[in-house]
């Protein structure tokens, strides 16, 4: 059975400015490895032989670079979009999409078993399959609550906060193009809205090992720091 990953590599990276005004966010180094070559190798390993890149901003870049898979033994193909479509938008220009596939930022490390995720998704039937992760995110300030006469009733200093959060790891069914409209500009976050207001089932698979979006200079300059120390198990084909 073929295994069909889509990885959503079309951004502009803005947030990673300055490093991605030379080089695409998908070849930032990670390492020896550009972040998407890790995916890709990481797909590969994990059973994964057809990979379409949703390309746009620097496209011939990464086209040049990735080629049509062969250096991994899979295949590499390409869907362009000639204008932003964000992250699910995507997905209405590809003519052959499987029943089940992956579909992925091209912007992550993690160790995640991509091969589980994706049985366990076909196993339980749902139309869409999100990988979530737990982040606490400690504010800056210390915090003031204050009554109707405006008094101080409590003080915190930099409280933290939990949230589970999208991998930007999800899996799919085909049928959620239903959803989707197409040439149109649609995220993540409308297809939740969508799915939600038509009480269409969404299954959260939550995930305890590692997990980074490189999406800011701080977690990219962590992702490097950490690859050194869990190089075996974000690198498992070495």
């Amino acid at each position: 059975m073929t295994k069909r990953a889509i990885i959503l590599a079309g951004g502009k990276g803005a947030r990673l400015r300055p490093y991605t005004v030379v080089l695409p966010k998908p070849l930032m180094p990670v390492g020896e490895y550009p972040v998407l070559e890790i995916i890709i190798r990481q797909l590969a390993f994990h059973g994964f032989d057809h990979i379409t890149l949703t390309v746009n901003h620097q496209a011939e870049i990464i086209k040049a670079f990735f080629g049509d898979g062969s250096k991994w033994n899979l295949k590499i193909d390409y869907s362009f979009e000639d204008k932003p479509l964000s992250t699910m938008g995507p997905l209405t220009l590809i003519n052959d999409l499987p029943e089940n596939f992956l579909v992925m930022n091209g912007d992550v490390i993690t160790d995640l078993n991509f091969s589980q995720f994706y049985d366990n998704h076909v196993q339980k039937g749902k139309i869409f399959t999100i990988s979530a992760y737990n982040r606490t995110e400690v504010s800056e300030y210390g915090v003031l609550e204050r009554n109707k006469q405006g008094l101080l009733t409590q003080f915190i200093e930099k409280p933290k906060r939990d949230y589970t959060v999208c991998m930007g790891i999800n899996m799919a069914n085909r049928n959620i193009l239903k959803f989707i409209p197409k040439d149109t500009f649609f995220g993540f976050d409308h297809l939740m809205y969508r799915l939600l207001e038509l009480n269409e089932d969404v299954l959260i698979q939550k995930y305890e090992g590692y997990w980074l979006d490189i999406g800011r200079p701080d977690d990219y300059m962590q992702a490097i720091d950490d690859l050194e120390i869990l190089k075996e198990k974000i690198m498992p084909w070495m």
